[in-house]
């Protein structure tokens, strides 16, 4: 079964496949179907995930070994198999349809690939994969689609945006959904400070609130203190300051990040290779050895005592507290970076 990105949580919805495959070249897309899959596998109990990173000799035995081992009284399994190009090799073709011969309704498999080539689409082998499991083929959101696009994603964070609003926004990412993301994300920290349920938007708050990206350094900041650089982070965070950012947009993003680095900082106590946590994270090539000195300079016990610090700061943002949210804000990136500094205060 082929399906468009748009159709697949229907098709979630009624029952699993036991194979998915999504294939594209827009990230974005590609990582929220298959974050769609994982969540709906693992609602309908398939509480196990062994990921496969595919590349030039991998053994597919190890494959074939792990999908059929299970026992009665095994775990539901969700097997992904990452690919790195858009070609399977022919012991992949022969590994999976093993996979889909056995039928166990305890495991399934997802596969995630960039776009294929459509002669793919032709070959007997990718028809027969297509026969029993779902094909999501994810295309770029071109000009045209972009403003419904961005009104919809708006419309998910709470926001109702005019033509115009949409219009400057859709200006600025140039077709960039990552971007786009990150810029919903500014509008609606800095435009809804007061956290209404839903807010209006127009083309003169977008103005003032989105900024260049030549200016907006928060994950410059994020990166320079994962890194461990004290002064240079230090300077971003000023320089923010100066430029005119809002201190609940930064502690928002040091909050995201504390949170997405918990859960591989948790696997690094358990004596797992950091390459291969930050692999299975799925951590961009760019950001690994910012990723890579935290994991191993931080401590399960010091994200959280991170994440406590961040709390205040935002209780001092909202007035619930006397501190200064830019010197607690100081504070919290250098101990991110491995400062020692005193204890913020934490009273409300």
């Amino acid at each position: 079964m082929k399906l468009k990105v748009e159709q697949l949580a229907a098709q979630l919805n009624k029952s699993l496949s036991p194979l998915y495959w999504i294939c594209g070249d827009e990230t974005l897309l590609c990582q929220e179907s298959a974050d769609a899959i994982r969540s709906n596998c693992k609602s309908q109990g398939f509480s196990d995930r062994q990921i496969f990173t595919i590349e030039k000799g991998f053994n597919w035995e190890n494959f074939s070994q792990a999908t059929s081992n299970l026992s009665l009284f095994s775990e539901k399994t969700l097997f992904e198999l990452r690919l790195n190009t858009a070609k399977l090799e022919d012991a992949g073709k022969k590994a999976v349809q093993r996979f889909l011969d056995g039928a166990n309704p305890d495991s399934i498999v997802l596969i995630t690939s960039p776009k294929l080539e459509a002669s793919t689409f032709k070959t007997k082998w990718f028809k027969s994969f297509e026969n029993v499991g779902v094909v999501v083929q994810i295309w770029p959101i071109n000009a045209e689609q972009l403003p419904q696009w961005l009104k919809q994603r708006l419309q998910k964070n709470g926001i109702n945006a005019d033509h115009e609003a949409i219009k400057i926004l859709a200006e600025k990412i140039e077709g960039n959904l990552l971007a786009a993301m990150q810029e919903i994300e500014k509008l609606r920290l800095l435009a809804n400070p007061e956290n209404k349920q839903t807010i209006q938007l127009n083309a003169k708050t977008v103005m003032q609130v989105v900024a260049d990206n030549s200016r907006f350094n928060v994950y410059q900041l994020i990166d320079a203190a994962l890194l461990g650089d004290a002064e240079k982070s230090l300077r971003i965070l000023n320089a923010l300051k100066l430029e005119g950012t809002m201190p609940l947009l930064l502690v928002g993003a040091i909050s995201r990040e504390l949170r997405s680095l918990l859960p591989m900082v948790e696997r690094v106590t358990k004596g797992q290779s950091i390459n291969g946590i930050m692999e299975s994270h799925r951590v961009w090539f760019n950001r690994k050895q910012a990723v890579g000195r935290a994991l191993a300079r931080l401590k399960t016990a010091q994200i959280w005592q991170l994440l406590k610090q961040s709390k205040l700061i935002d209780q001092s943002v909202k007035g619930l507290s006397t501190a200064n949210p830019w010197d607690e804000l100081s504070s919290l990136v250098l101990m991110l970076c491995g400062t020692k500094t005193a204890i913020m205060s934490d009273s409300p």
